[in-house]
């Protein structure tokens, strides 16, 4: 059976004010190496997204660092085929698809050599994340998934798996499992508008009905966390707060380490260049810290210092 890492999980992106992915402003190895020094005290176990300059500086300050940590390192593909299905604009013409597909071709390869280069810190890699499941704005076609994927596994020795929402693997994605070595899942009781009472079992039922689906591989979850802010688009504003935050991570994190189950917290850090312009949006407020650093009541109790 393939080897998990064990220990608290969480997900990093360090996108400060100014700074996005988009536009190429990245964090600096500086502020890299104050957050990793923030988040080294409660977990070990990082989960990136992407190969830019931002994933190679974290990988980077971990080894000059000496940093404990374990890295599920990811290639972020763009959309190589529209979808009319997406509600906030999955339409691209056709020579933005087919520059997204060379840019995805590029990013797979960086995915492989940062995967060699840092073999002592990844431990897994995943191709691509959420481009499969029927609301994307990056759709990837799943015949392409499974050149990237196998490309991706003769090049690395790494585990290889595919970041997903918990639906596709239920149906469209069970040719796509066969390639992979573990499956990573995505779930989101507050997006489903669940309320607090029950989002812990129905994260428990998420992760159940496709962990029965492949009982011969690891299943992990990926994602899973609660906003603490909204404007009502897609979440009640009455559904997001630091309190529900702060019991949801608590009990998904007591049910996860009872179950063995590697689960990555989403997210460490408020980012505000996601979503829409509005401040309220809840894409931005993820974080267990604020996008200044500031620790949310879910982790307050642990950086009383830095309140």
């Amino acid at each position: 059976m393939l080897r998990m890492p064990a220990g608290d999980a969480i997900c990093y992106s360090g996108y400060r004010h100014g700074q996005s992915p988009d536009t190429g402003h990245f964090p600096s190895l500086d502020e890299i190496r104050e957050d990793l020094r923030i988040l080294r005290r409660h977990w070990r176990v990082l989960r990136l997204y992407d190969c830019t300059r931002h994933a190679e500086r974290v990988l980077q300050v971990i080894r000059s660092d000496r940093l404990d940590f374990e890295v599920l390192l990811g290639a972020w593909l763009a959309a190589e085929v529209s979808n009319p299905r997406c509600p906030w604009g999955g339409v691209f013409d056709d020579a933005t698809l087919a520059a997204n597909a060379a840019a995805n071709d590029a990013e797979i390869e960086r995915l492989v050599e940062l995967a060699e280069r840092y073999d002592d810190i990844v431990f897994a890699v995943a191709v691509g994340n959420e481009a499969t499941v029927e609301w994307t704005d990056h759709l990837v076609p799943i015949e392409r998934m499974l050149r990237h994927v196998r490309n991706v596994k003769r090049h690395v020795v790494q585990p290889v798996t595919v970041c997903e929402n918990y639906v596709p693997w239920l149906h469209e994605l069970l040719g796509l499992a066969e390639e992979l070595d573990f499956i990573a899942l995505h779930t989101y009781p507050v997006w489903e508008s669940r309320s607090i009472d029950d989002a812990l079992a129905y994260t428990q039922q998420n992760f159940d009905s496709v962990a029965r689906l492949y009982p011969d591989k690891p299943v992990i979850i990926s994602e899973a966390g609660w906003t603490t802010g909204s404007n009502g688009r897609g979440i009640l504003p009455e559904n997001s707060s630091e309190e529900l935050q702060a019991r949801y991570c608590h009990d998904l994190t007591n049910w996860a380490r009872q179950r063995g189950v590697l689960t990555f917290v989403f997210e460490a850090f408020d980012e505000s260049w996601k979503g829409s312009p509005d401040p309220l949006e809840p894409e931005k407020h993820w974080g267990l810290f604020t996008l200044d650093r500031k620790p949310k009541q879910v982790v307050q109790a642990l950086y009383p210092e830095l309140r």
